[in-house]
């Protein structure tokens, strides 16, 4: 009897303390992969491609205290957060968090890929200034290493974001002693409506083996001004002549940015938008403006792209879309592509 006792004490322990876990755990994750086909330059490329296959989790320690860890596994270097935050006020107003996550500059660069509109995630202008592809910097992915407080104030009709941070990029350390400054502001009139602006004071170190051909005169090492500025807005109306998808009825989203690094400025503007035509079905719409040297005429280019997405189990679609692009002269020709993806998530 006493062995029985003993058995079901421990049993019981062992169940309240899975349960204990499994209340303060969560995972999530997200593959998206497809096919491409373009004909940019003269040569016509196709293409399967995987780019995500991305799995978080994160660690509610106590009610205020958390913890969150993210890796992407189709990436060579796939560690893309790692950060812990603090509530120190009673309600939502100020939270503290250090680590490895999304700096706050602009409206769509901390957006998650699962909800974007398009195959290519982000407009030109947040690619290039924002999250990604920064030709000096290297692939940053929208992230970098740092520290930022962080609230909601008003009841919730006004969010900041005030980040120090290496300006480096992820999983790598700071290139130079200065460190970027970035502010994000975000009016909430109501929760159909956003108004977002951000702006970015900083240094960055060249880490480019050649000069890029729109702003040579930065070479590999070089410390140099690198500023930003956005503007832009979200508006969705949940449904659409009673109709509703998993995006929303419709979507629009606008933003303008600019940029200078060392003395060349650039600047770019998007609109994107989606229609849901009901039973899951999006149509998906954009215009992506995008100037890499504003004092230098060649270096614009225009991308619209139209297509349409099709939800067959919650945050699970597929998608399909067409792009032409406008390219100055300095860029070659205009061209075209044909993108389909499948995006899985849990």
């Amino acid at each position: 009897m006493l062995f029985t006792l003993t058995a079901g004490a421990q049993e019981k322990k062992e169940i309240d303390w899975l349960k204990e876990l499994s209340s303060r755990i969560t995972i999530n994750g997200y593959m998206q992969g497809g096919y491409e086909y373009a004909d940019k330059g003269g040569q016509t490329t196709s293409t399967f491609n995987f780019k995500r296959a991305i799995f978080w989790g994160r660690a509610r320690i106590t009610d205020r205290w958390s913890f969150m860890f993210m890796n992407n596994f189709a990436l060579s270097k796939g560690v893309l957060e790692f950060w812990t935050d603090y509530r120190v006020t009673n309600n939502k107003a100020l939270t503290v968090r250090i680590g490895q996550f999304q700096h706050p500059f602009s409206l769509e660069s901390p957006l998650t890929p699962t909800m974007l509109e398009l195959v290519d995630i982000t407009s030109q202008a947040v690619t290039n200034l924002a999250n990604g592809n920064e030709p000096l910097l290297g692939p940053n992915f929208g992230r970098d290493q740092g520290i930022m407080l962080l609230g909601d104030l008003f009841n919730d009709h006004f969010h900041y974001e005030l980040a120090v941070m290496n300006g480096q990029g992820i999983n790598t350390n700071d290139g130079n002693t200065d460190k970027d400054v970035i502010l994000k502001l975000e009016y909430r009139p109501c929760k159909e409506l956003r108004i977002v602006a951000s702006g970015q004071k900083g240094r960055g170190h060249a880490v480019n083996e050649t000069p890029v051909a729109w702003n040579p005169t930065i070479h590999k090492n070089d410390d140099y001004r690198r500023d930003r500025v956005s503007f832009g807005g979200e508006a969705k109306i949940p449904t659409l002549l009673g109709r509703k998808s998993t995006s929303g009825g419709i979507c629009l989203r606008s933003e303008f940015l600019a940029g200078k690094d060392g003395d060349v400025s650039s600047r770019g503007a998007y609109l994107t938008g989606s229609v849901a035509l009901g039973k899951g079905i999006d149509v998906i719409g954009s215009a992506d403006y995008y100037d890499r040297n504003t004092s230098e005429s060649g270096w614009q280019q225009t991308n619209i792209t139209g297509g349409l997405q099709y939800w067959f189990y919650r945050k699970c679609r597929l998608q399909l879309q067409y792009t032409h692009s406008f390219c100055g002269e300095l860029l070659g020709d205009d061209y075209n592509r044909v993108q389909a993806q499948v995006q899985v998530a849990f």
